[in-house]
């Protein structure tokens, strides 16, 4: 039998992975910086399209805090 579904916690989860991606984000930042003479071009770049896809994520994410909010009017 298929569980129901339970969309009480989607904006605490919504916001958890917020919190998650962000510090991800912050933490490849501050490698890159303290790491920015031993990283090759190609490394650097992968970091950056990384973050950038992060970035990508949170916007994501944040319309989706936004959409249950407006469900739960």
């Amino acid at each position: 039998m298929a569980k129901p579904d339970d969309r009480s916690n989607n904006a605490e989860r919504i916001e958890n992975a917020i919190g998650h991606t962000l510090q991800n984000r912050n933490e490849a930042r501050d490698y890159e910086k303290a790491h920015a003479k031993e990283l090759s071009e190609e490394e650097k770049q992968q970091i950056e399209e990384k973050n950038e896809r992060r970035e990508e994520s949170i916007e994501g994410l944040q319309q989706e805090i936004q959409d249950e909010a407006e469900d739960n009017k």
